[in-house]
């Protein structure tokens, strides 16, 4: 049907690999005044992040808290470093340097992923990360969600789809493996806006990607356009049907490293169906099945 991240890391270690969430304290472009202020339109003061740098651990107590529980939970023996939280390129090279290296505690860390904004990456940057990742998986996941410059500006990115095809190029320069984010329900879009958005990715080859669907939570600026009648959410079933089409549509063997986006349960205002990812998945491969059976 499609290749999953535990399967695509399974194939190239022989085993189960966990990856552990690093927070690094970045902060964002669009949030310290350099682009803008408060982010993007779907997301709250936190991001995406554990939280864990406010509470004082730096990367290296992060990445052994998160092996041992990963140990204990999956049995797992090899792991990946994942910088998660708002831009984890976005500051000087030495400091860079420094909170990567602290992450690659020894040789059961086998691979790097690094979240960020493609127009926060250059060439010094993804050398660095090239030559601090060798002989290592490293992953360059970047936040697209949309294919439309309307679109970008409409949720207040501040960068532009040219700024992430020239990242995904340099990415590969490096030897680098890249893999986009996307958001299917951003305001204004059609069916139309998602599959071009997809066919982008097709075409650069990115090698993974994540679906998200827009969900709304307390304290950003969509929930208060939520509120006042001017932004409806995706429904379920539009969501599993676009993302199907998606799926059928990438070229084999693209790493789907996520199929739905995860909310915080007790800051979500809408769609109530966001909760029960589980459902959701389960009708995405329900589909996607029915499309392969139809397809031959």
């Amino acid at each position: 049907m499609y290749l999953s991240l535990n399967q695509y890391l399974r194939s190239v270690f022989g085993e189960r690999v966990q990856k552990i969430s690093l927070d690094a304290g970045f902060t964002c472009p669009n949030r310290d005044g350099t682009k803008g202020r408060g982010g993007c339109i779907y997301c709250d003061a936190r991001g995406s992040g554990t939280g864990a740098y406010g509470s004082g651990k730096d990367i290296a107590e992060q990445m052994k808290a998160g092996i041992n529980w990963a140990v204990r939970r999956y049995g797992a023996r090899k792991f990946i470093a994942y910088f998660q939280s708002f831009s984890n390129t976005y500051g000087p090279l030495d400091r860079l340097e420094a909170i990567y290296t602290q992450a690659l505690v020894g040789p059961e860390v086998v691979g790097l992923s690094i979240g960020t904004r493609p127009d926060c990456v250059d060439k010094e940057r993804l050398e660095l990360i090239s030559r601090l990742g060798e002989g290592r998986m490293v992953w360059m996941e970047y936040g697209l969600q949309s294919a439309s410059d309307a679109t970008l500006a409409r949720i207040n990115r501040k960068h532009t789809v040219s700024d992430f095809v020239r990242a995904v190029e340099v990415s590969k320069e490096y030897g680098l493996m890249t893999c986009a984010h996307v958001i299917f329900g951003l305001p204004g879009e059609g069916r139309s806006e998602m599959e071009d958005t997809i066919r982008l990715l097709s075409d650069l080859r990115v090698e993974g990607i994540k679906f998200h669907h827009l969900y709304i939570v307390e304290n950003t600026e969509l929930n208060r356009l939520y509120r006042a009648g001017n932004y409806k959410p995706i429904v379920q079933e539009d969501y599993v049907e676009m993302v199907a089409w998606a799926l059928a549509t990438l070229p084999k063997g693209t790493v789907i490293q996520r199929l739905t986006g995860d909310p915080p349960r007790n800051e979500l205002v809408a769609p109530d169906w966001s909760l029960d990812k589980r459902q959701t998945i389960a009708m995405i491969q329900d589909r996607i099945k029915r499309i392969c059976a139809v397809s031959g």
